[in-house]
């Protein structure tokens, strides 16, 4: 099914969706990433975390884990992934005990049609990225009012403003961000103090992890995201939307 028509059968009154969204930011403003977290799972009804299991997903997830773990928790495997990251996904999973762990791809047929030989990356990331992570990811989000992801504030300047609860333009969704107000100390401070392994990547130099393909060593004093598409004019596999469109985040979002 084309990404427009998954879009249309996700549309929903964002007028109430608006009201709801503006209470919940009013009713958890002052509250922590914790409280943010299990407060979705109360009352942002059926809500799903979204997790690449990369170099800072497991905060999300250990907080899952902590809130309940039969908490839905949606990992894309585009096919193109790192070893380590599907075997770290074993291990987080296990470790943290989450019973409610889906592995999302891409319907094969798709895959054969339009992506035979594994190469439309080297003429069309965007493409790619639609094809093996947007759309699954898309589909798999139907029948939830919401999901949760890492977003932050700091991570550009279109951000500085974010609120915990937004409206997801164009998909009739709720969009949570509990890490919203955290800064690079805060999410290392977690980690430590909870002592959750780190992707096994992070210490060759990969401080963001994608696809295998278009994902390479970040050399010190270069932006942690420099790595993912490097030499290309893109910044994020485009799984969030404004004015429902799917967008770049790193550039709209």
């Amino acid at each position: 099914m084309p990404l427009d028509e998954i879009q249309t059968e996700l549309g929903s009154d964002r007028r109430v969706l608006s009201e709801l969204v503006s209470e919940l930011n009013d009713r958890y403003r002052h509250h922590s990433a914790t409280d943010v977290f299990r407060g979705a799972l109360k009352d942002g009804g059926e809500i799903a975390l979204v997790s690449s299991f990369g170099a800072e997903s497991i905060v999300l997830l250990h907080m899952a884990a902590v809130a309940d773990k039969h908490t839905p928790v949606l990992f894309v495997d585009t096919q193109l992934l790192f070893p380590e990251t599907l075997a770290y996904q074993a291990e987080v999973a296990e470790r943290l005990g989450l019973t409610n762990l889906r592995v999302i791809r891409a319907d094969q047929e798709e895959i054969d049609r339009q992506d035979p030989y594994g190469a439309l990356r080297l003429g069309d990331t965007d493409a790619c990225c639609t094809l093996r992570k947007t759309i699954p990811l898309q589909r798999a989000l139907r029948g939830y009012d919401g999901w949760i992801t890492g977003r932050k504030r700091f991570q550009a300047g279109t951000r500085a403003t974010m609120e915990f609860f937004e409206v997801e333009d164009g998909t009739g969704r709720i969009k949570v961000n509990p890490l919203a107000h955290w800064a690079p100390e805060d999410v290392r401070a977690y980690m430590e103090e909870n002592r959750l392994p780190r992707h096994p990547l992070v210490a060759k130099g990969y401080p963001s992890i994608g696809c295998a393909p278009c994902t390479s060593p970040v050399k010190e004093g270069e932006d942690p995201r420099s790595g993912r598409w490097r030499g290309q004019d893109k910044s994020e596999c485009g799984i969030h939307f404004v004015d429902g469109k799917m967008v770049r985040i790193g550039e709209k979002a």
